[in-house]
């Protein structure tokens, strides 16, 4: 793909703005606009991710497939002579640990070259992208590289430890950062093992609910139904525990073979005092991993899992009065960026702007 001459990509001399790819119900540029950088725009092929992204990060919401976006498009978001932040969270699934499928079989697989693609013709200042760690040992991980140092630009990536930057999740994250500026990376992690966010700080002021029910004061604040059976499964699962806690005929048919034996958090309750899992699109069922209620006799709620997520209290996903489906909420939720490993992305690239930025 080659530049047209009306871009330009001259040398820029204004505030860093970003535009966020596959920006979903925008957690990452809610994290990025914390840290101090402006959100020109999200782009989105999901219809869903439009109320989150306006409502909360206040800036155009583009629903396209970014597959067919042109550069001119996206340098026509960009204000002139600004530091161009191109962020390109690709959706993770193909290479996620939770899917059996090849990735090559995928047509999200595409997503990740395309979006090297747009640097190479874009150019911008600074890159970032957010994957799962599997990535790194797939040869289009190699190939995004390659077109980085090919493109003159500087780059670094870590295995981040999403807990290490407020974080109450298990959940461990690639964060790459790239640059025209000089060498970029990560800043160093804000939280150690004695301060880390936990369930207990996350979730616990939140008023009890009975699963299948919701808060009269806050609609986000509820949980799927239970089964009569899953109901005596969660009042015999200890926080931490596992379905071996249970008497045998509760067992599901998968847990009596030998395969079901290398998934204990299946239907786990959480640990008050511990980080919480990762969040994943399925949180919303007791069934689908460690998303017991520590306490209460329920899966998490969506605000459960989006507080857990780092999403503020009031970060809204849904218009007023309007209807919340409980998988579409938790598929917004479960796909996005941490908020704060969004703002400690952002934080990153505006240390590195003030370093190397005249």
């Amino acid at each position: 793909m080659r530049l047209d001459d009306s871009i330009d990509n001259s040398r820029p001399t204004s505030q860093p703005i970003a535009v966020d790819l596959f920006c979903g119900a925008g957690g990452l540029s809610y994290g990025m606009k914390r840290a101090g950088i402006a959100i020109s725009a999200g782009i989105d092929i999901d219809p869903a991710c439009r109320h989150p992204f306006q409502a909360n990060v206040e800036a155009e919401f583009c629903e396209k497939d970014v597959a067919e976006l042109s550069p001119q498009f996206l340098e026509s978001l960009f204000p002139a002579n600004s530091v161009r932040i191109l962020a390109g969270c690709a959706p993770c699934q193909p290479f996620s640990s939770y899917s059996n499928e090849s990735p090559r079989h995928n047509a999200q697989w595409q997503l990740l070259p395309k979006f090297g693609e747009m640097v190479t013709a874009l150019r911008p200042e600074i890159v970032t992208m957010e994957n799962v760690p599997r990535l790194r040992g797939y040869a289009v991980f190699d190939e995004f590289q390659g077109a980085l140092r090919q493109a003159g630009y500087y780059y670094d990536y870590a295995i981040v430890r999403c807990a290490e930057y407020g974080v109450p999740q298990s959940r461990r994250r690639l964060v790459l950062l790239a640059s025209r500026l000089g060498p970029i990376q990560m800043i160093l992690p804000t939280h150690t093992e004695s301060d880390f966010a936990t369930v207990r700080n996350s979730i616990q002021h939140l008023p009890p609910i009975e699963a299948g029910r919701a808060s009269p004061s806050d609609p986000l604040h509820r949980s799927s139904a239970l089964s009569a059976q899953n109901l005596a499964r969660i009042q015999q699962s200890k926080p931490g525990g596992t379905w071996r806690d249970w008497d045998e005929d509760l067992r599901a048919d998968c847990h009596v073979k030998q395969s079901g034996k290398t998934y204990p958090s299946v239907y786990g309750r959480m640990e008050w005092d511990q980080l919480g899992p990762t969040i994943t699109t399925q949180f919303h069922g007791y069934g689908n991993g460690r998303f017991g209620h520590p306490v209460q006799d329920r899966a998490i709620s969506l605000r459960e899992g989006a507080l857990l997520q780092t999403f503020p209290k009031g970060y809204s996903f849904a218009p007023d009065r309007g209807t919340i489906h409980i998988s579409s909420a938790a598929r917004l939720i479960g796909n996005a960026v941490p908020v704060k490993l969004g703002e400690a992305i952002g934080k990153s690239i505006v240390t590195h702007i003030e370093r190397f930025h005249d």
